[in-house]
């Protein structure tokens, strides 16, 4: 694993933060294990090889002693810069967008998902052709990048690929569609939807499990939860609300992946509380929280859509430096320290939730018919009746609701 450190790169981020990073998206894929990591120190990036040649020849003695097969670099490589390094080397070359796009590809559990996946990963290979004319010979199986049984010449060229594409996308617009519909669906029931974001690894998962008693795959890596999920689930005032736990971020997310998931990540955009989960006790947790919310801006979503911040995996940080986070979220009306694990703060956070939705409340007056019945029948279950008078012709009424339920009510 090799994390070049440019001196023009973001500052923010310290380099030996970035390799640990790297080193775990690179224990997060299957079948392979990660001999060592190094941090390279670039002056400028060389356009044939990236590194310079003294580092090349060192890094291809090392990889030769250790019987290297393949070799991960954190960072963008060109089509060039790849052919010319795995020349040098005689191994495979991966840079960090052709490991993320395996690692979403082995996480993928749904029709779309795995839809989704391969439109990105041919959206990347499209762009590498080059690379791909050039070592035909090579033989490359999943997506291209790890190994396995062959690649033809026709499924590299670029043809073929758009042809694939277009297949994709109009298999891809068929089950967006259908999500849309489940939109619709749940948007003319009244219950608000509470999303969680954060970054990969923050415990978004462990938290969705924790609060709505669900089983959904939560382990300590990169981009265990890769499918959306939806509960339904009862706050501790009686409220049903719907909670969605959507796919981690990460900085530097390959705008493939961005596009090729937009649809999944648009569930976020029709949110009425978005809980950011952020794993505090990771050293990097507020640039972690900065790249979050850049892809949440890069989505459109909404500033008048009211944001908790969770500040989890209290467990984790030493008792001295617990104290003080638990003493500055509780200052704050948007921050919640907790643990999804033991689920101390965990009903201070669900009361926060129960009472977000209870400030958007309005009052509003209501003159029914008798020929109105469904419409008085379903005011009546969701409960939002406060005075109801009985009159020669129906019912005057006066009710307190939600937006959500009143679009709903608009919608019968």
């Amino acid at each position: 694993m090799l994390h070049p450190d440019l001196k023009t790169a973001r500052a923010r981020r310290l380099p030996e933060h970035g390799l640990a990073e790297a080193t775990s998206l690179a224990a997060a894929l299957p079948g392979l294990e990660v001999v060592g990591g190094e941090v390279v120190r670039l002056p400028k990036r060389l356009p044939g090889t990236l590194f310079g040649t003294g580092k090349v020849a060192e890094i291809s003695a090392q990889l030769k002693a250790l019987e290297i097969g393949l070799v991960l670099i954190d960072g963008p490589v060109t089509p060039v810069q790849q052919r010319n390094l795995e020349k040098e080397w005689g191994v495979k070359v991966l840079d960090r967008t052709g490991l993320i796009l395996e690692i979403f590809a082995d996480r993928a559990r749904t029709r779309e998902g795995v839809l989704q996946v391969e439109l990105a990963a041919l959206s990347y290979q499209r762009t590498r052709l080059v690379r791909a004319w050039t070592h035909l010979e090579r033989q490359r199986g999943g997506y291209g990048f790890v190994g396995g049984p062959g690649e033809t010449q026709i499924e590299s060229d670029r043809r073929a690929i758009d042809d694939q594409v277009v297949r994709i996308r109009r298999q891809l617009d068929k089950v967006v569609k259908t999500r849309e519909l489940h939109r619709a669906a749940r948007r003319k029931v009244p219950f608000p939807v509470v999303a969680l974001v954060g970054y990969t690894n923050a415990g978004k998962s462990t938290l969705f499990n924790r609060i709505t008693g669900a089983e959904v795959l939560a382990k300590d890596m990169l981009f265990a939860t890769l499918d959306p999920t939806m509960r339904g689930m009862e706050l501790p005032d009686g409220r049903k609300v719907i909670l969605s736990d959507t796919v981690g971020f990460i900085s530097d997310l390959p705008t493939q992946l961005v596009a090729a998931f937009r649809a999944t990540l648009e569930e976020v955009l029709e949110a009425d509380l978005i809980l950011h989960v952020r794993d505090i006790s990771h050293p990097e947790s507020a640039e972690q929280a900065a790249d979050v919310g850049d892809i949440l801006t890069s989505l459109g979503v909404r500033n008048e859509t009211p944001q908790f911040e969770i500040w989890n995996k209290l467990d984790l940080v030493d008792e001295s430096a617990r104290a003080a986070l638990m003493a500055k979220a509780a200052a704050s009306e948007r921050i919640f320290a907790l643990s999804a694990i033991t689920g101390q703060g965990v009903d201070d956070l669900l009361a926060a939730v129960s009472g977000a939705f209870e400030l958007s409340r309005s009052d509003a007056e209501l003159s029914l018919d008798f020929s109105m019945g469904r419409a008085h029948a379903w005011l009546h279950a969701e409960g939002v009746i406060e005075e109801e008078i009985l009159t020669d012709t129906g019912w005057t009424l006066r009710v307190r609701w939600t937006e959500r339920q009143e679009a709903a009510y608009r919608a019968l």
